[in-house]
């Protein structure tokens, strides 16, 4: 684990090794056990689980952690609630409440969050995004520590409206509901406003913009809508220096150039988004991040392992800003000796 690796690489400069990041494995207690010898379990104390948590991206060397503070709490209560199914440790994310509070498709097309949710206090939201950063900082002195939102554009919406009625009034309305993505944009741009004047020197910014198989929405539409946005609210950050990491699941191979020219440092994506393809256009001028396939982990053999592994350490080795990773995720019920073995393989191979 090393800042020095990590804001190497964040700065496009080649290392000895291949820097790394991992998303969860720190929350998989047996995975924590099993590497620190400290006996944390579901139920143990939070004190307990930071610590555990701490000594495991030690012992894993992380050189970076992606971490963002602004989510859907943010909306109060008018947002809609669309359940969740067993994830983390134990099922404690489990929600089997479902409910929105929009009922109509004309509701949704009709929503301001100006008049919804109000201005912000931006002195407010920047002492949020520092106190936020310095707990990063405090907790994981020698990474390389961010903050950020999660709840940028599309995410947002999701998370205000939920799929249904979003899908629903996007398919009756694409114009209409592009208005509300502006008004939306116009609202979240107070938090990039903000991040602007904090501490950090590195944004995290995630909008899940497209599904497993690419797009949800025409592409002319994103052009339109969400592209112009982006420009907007990366303006501030950029002319303050930061740079900004862009997060999204799913297959977002088809707009890679699109965001690369709203002025972005650099891309986390799932393995489904095309390694190859980024490292081509951008292995020599952007921050690339992930790609290992937890699929493997959670259910293929050894060698299949390795292979995942050395497909993207081949395809990332030159690439200066590459960050290896299981972009999603390795989840508390991948098997404990798949994970070490992952690291094992990591750690052999990870040398330039």
């Amino acid at each position: 684990m090393s800042f020095e690796i990590g804001w190497a690489t964040m700065n496009l400069e080649m290392t000895p090794r291949i820097a790394r990041t991992e998303f969860d494995a720190q929350v998989h207690w047996d995975l924590v056990k099993a590497v620190t010898g400290i006996d944390v379990r579901v139920e143990s104390t939070g004190e307990l689980k930071q610590k555990a948590s701490r000594a495991f991206v030690e012992a894993w060397g992380y050189d970076t952690l992606l971490s963002s503070m602004v989510h859907g709490n943010e909306f109060g209560e008018l947002r809609t609630s669309m359940g969740h199914a067993v994830y983390a440790a134990g099922g404690v994310d489990y929600n089997s409440q479902i409910y929105c509070p929009f009922k109509t498709v004309e509701e949704v097309l009709a929503f301001d969050p100006w008049k919804a949710y109000g201005p912000r206090d931006k002195r407010e939201i920047t002492r949020r995004f520092n106190e936020h950063y310095r707990w990063q900082c405090e907790n994981y002195p020698t990474l390389v520590n961010m903050t950020g939102v999660y709840v940028t554009l599309v995410s947002g919406l999701i998370d205000i409206f939920g799929w249904e009625m979003l899908l629903t009034a996007a398919g009756t309305d694409p114009e209409g509901f592009g208005q509300v993505a502006n008004r939306y944009a116009s609202w979240i741009q107070q938090y990039y406003d903000a991040l602007a004047e904090c501490d950090a020197t590195v944004i995290y910014s995630h909008d899940d913009i497209v599904w497993t198989r690419g797009a949800v929405f025409r592409p002319a539409w994103y052009r339109r809508f969400v592209f112009p946005n982006y420009k907007k609210l990366y303006a501030p950050l950029l002319d303050s220096g930061k740079k900004i990491i862009f997060v999204c699941d799913g297959n977002y191979t088809e707009f890679v150039d699109d965001i690369a020219a709203c002025g972005v440092s650099g891309f986390f994506f799932e393995p489904l988004t095309d390694l190859e393809y980024l490292a081509e256009r951008y292995g020599q001028t952007h921050v690339l991040i992930g790609n290992v396939d937890t699929r493997f982990l959670l259910n293929g053999t050894k060698a299949r392992i390795r292979e995942e592994v050395e497909r993207c350490i081949r395809i990332g080795r030159n690439c200066p800003g590459y960050f290896i990773g299981v972009s999603n995720m390795i989840p508390a019920n991948t098997p404990v000796e798949n994970a070490i073995y992952y690291d094992e393989v990591y750690r052999k191979l990870s040398r330039r």
